[in-house]
């Protein structure tokens, strides 16, 4: 062999042993050299990136009396759910980002009891309960930091509006008097959803109605905004800063909603939504729809959202609204006469 060769095969020989050491120095340390391989942090119930955090849920007013509201665009999930009269009332989740006032801020209900516990031991703010109810709330899975336990100083009328329409929360303060308190809310983490791309197409639609018997939403897909755009009672959801609400992913969850043994102030029968169970659900998102089922075995465990066959269906990344209604919603199909829809198909 020449000594040409020789060396060749010399520096091909330091080539493979440079690689080698390389890959086992990855292999136990994540790293090549002085280079660090990085995963982009994501928060888990938006799937955006982010971090995890603590959550606090928000007990907010949907009537029209309290529109605009103040803080839901940055909210990471947001419930619908039927309170007395068959009106509807929110319950939004706080964990990526908190902002500096959120409401206007109503009274909790049963439901949420059961509805918040698959997030662990949350934070709750509420304005208030009936007596009766308030050792429910004091047994359940939850801190409870409503108004009557940390006062006026973080919960406030706003002087421009008109109670009980017109209370804000001071989030930010008050998460930190927990956190003084020694209370500290579960983290967000993964639920019974994933993120990415459908398997199966979307039956795309103009517009979805979902109702409850004094209350109404309807969705329409954006195609240059990527998410559906609300409307309640017929009005665009606009909050305080004219931004027009809604969500990449809507989901519709058919669920049992039977009275309650509690009524509110005016004696009107409190509804209960049992979210522990199983049903049908549809899938909101991409201009379109498809058929799904929910299921949760007990209150502490998280609802998973699957197709017919029974596979996991993904949800698209960001803020995520649930409508938990017993009424079946109403599809508008997408007519050939429709241009503005055409891009989305």
């Amino acid at each position: 062999m020449s000594f040409r060769r020789k060396l060749i095969s010399v520096f091909a020989l330091a080539a493979i042993c440079v690689v080698a050491v390389a890959l086992v120095q990855y292999s136990s340390t994540g790293k090549i050299g002085s280079h660090s391989i990085k995963e982009v942090k994501v928060n888990s119930l938006t799937g955006l990136p982010g971090s995890d955090g603590p959550i606090l849920a928000v007990k907010i007013d949907d009537t029209p009396y309290a529109h605009p509201q103040v803080g839901l665009r940055v909210a990471d999930v947001i419930y619908i759910e039927q309170v007395e009269g068959g009106l509807t009332r929110l319950a939004a989740l706080f964990s990526s980002s908190i902002p500096a006032k959120i409401g206007p801020v109503r009274s909790a209900r049963i439901s949420d009891l059961e509805l918040l516990s698959q997030y662990g031991k949350v934070g709750f703010a509420f304005s208030g309960a009936q007596r009766k109810f308030l050792p429910e709330i004091a047994a359940a899975n939850l801190y409870d930091v409503g108004a009557n336990r940390f006062g006026p100083k973080f919960y406030a009328n706003d002087p421009l509006r008109n109670p009980p329409y017109a209370m804000m929360l001071s989030a930010p303060e008050l998460k930190e008097e927990a956190s003084a308190r020694g209370i500290s809310f579960a983290s967000s983490a993964p639920m019974g959803w994933k993120f990415g791309d459908l398997a199966i197409p979307v039956t795309k639609v103009s517009n979805v109605h979902i109702s409850w018997p004094a209350a109404s939403y309807d969705a329409s897909w954006s195609e240059s905004e990527r998410r559906w755009l609300l409307k309640h009672d017929g009005e665009a959801n606009l909050d305080d800063s004219g931004y027009q609400l809604g969500s990449p992913t809507f989901v519709i969850q058919i669920v049992s909603i039977s009275d309650s043994e509690y009524k509110d102030k005016l004696g009107g029968v409190t509804p209960f939504s049992a979210t522990v169970g199983s049903g049908k659900c549809f899938l909101l998102r991409d201009g379109g729809y498809i058929p799904c089922l929910w299921s949760r075995a007990s209150a502490e465990e998280k609802t998973s959202f699957t197709d017919a066959s029974g596979a996991a269906i993904n949800f698209s990344q960001g803020q995520i609204w649930f409508a938990l209604t017993s009424q079946e919603p109403v599809f508008t199909p997408i007519t050939n006469g429709d241009a503005s829809l055409k891009a989305s198909k």
